[in-house]
């Protein structure tokens, strides 16, 4: 939470990924808080049902269909996003996945450039679309989703997922590091599993959703709501001089 009461009111936060899971709990959230919430997803109608939620608490929503892997409608967003609010004060890359669960040695071309280019491609296209705005103002938070597995590796069944969240990681501690003194924060967020529809994307066995629970002390997986809160108080004026680093929420596993 923010240690001014109502931080939030009026700011806008652009989030990617909203039309489900992190991303839309987390726009309810900022909407809980009266923030301006601009919407992007490739799942145009479920980014609709998000920016309506929205607009039902009684927060501005801008939701639009939004490739990120396509540098073009990624400046677009933040355009519309600036032209609606005036101002992006934040922004959360929520938007990846391991597209489809592989062995090291099953992992083809195909499966390696599209992994890379929704996680790393699709957070490094926003990032560098609304920094110039953020050092216009002097001031920004951007918050990126990382992965336990950057940590684990991903063996047996993501090693192209893991790969491609390290060097999120990677990148949002150096941009964090290159504008620490320009105004602009950046972090990322480091979850264990989280019950969303990535596991279903992903096509996860039983087996390894199995697995991943049995790893975790606290026996059960995450909220999507338990992310959202966390991207609030990173976000908020009670966590500035916090930046580069990245936040493992996990439950107390993750870690096999």
């Amino acid at each position: 939470m923010p240690k001014t009461p109502d931080y939030f009111s009026g700011k806008t936060i652009v989030i990617t990924g909203a039309a489900s899971g992190i991303g839309r709990a987390t726009a309810l959230i900022f909407a809980r808080e009266g923030a301006n919430v601009v919407c992007a997803d490739i799942n145009e109608a479920g980014v609709k049902e998000t920016a309506a939620a929205v607009n039902a608490k009684g927060s501005q929503a801008l939701g639009m269909k939004v490739d990120v892997t396509r540098r073009a409608e990624t400046i677009g967003m933040i355009q519309r996003a600036i032209d609606a609010f005036g101002q992006v004060h934040f922004l959360f890359n929520s938007a990846g996945a391991a597209i489809r669960r592989a062995k090291f040695l099953e992992i083809d071309d195909e499966l390696m450039s599209r992994t890379f280019e929704l996680n790393v491609k699709g957070t490094f296209y926003g990032m560098q679309a609304v920094i110039p705005h953020m050092l216009q103002k002097r001031f920004g938070v951007i918050v990126n989703v990382g992965s336990m597995a950057h940590r684990r590796g991903g063996p047996g069944s993501s090693i192209h997922y893991a790969a491609a969240k390290g060097a999120v990681v990677t990148m949002t501690m150096g941009v964090a590091r290159e504008f620490a003194t320009q105004g602009i924060r950046a972090l990322s967020i480091s979850p264990g599993p989280v019950q969303t529809p990535f596991q279903d994307a992903a096509a996860s066995s039983p087996e390894l959703v199995q697995r991943f629970l049995d790893d975790v002390p606290m026996k059960r997986f995450g909220k999507p709501e338990e992310i959202g809160e966390l991207v609030l108080f990173m976000c908020s004026d009670a966590c500035e001089f916090m930046t580069a680093d990245t936040v493992y929420v996990n439950g107390g596993g993750g870690w096999r």
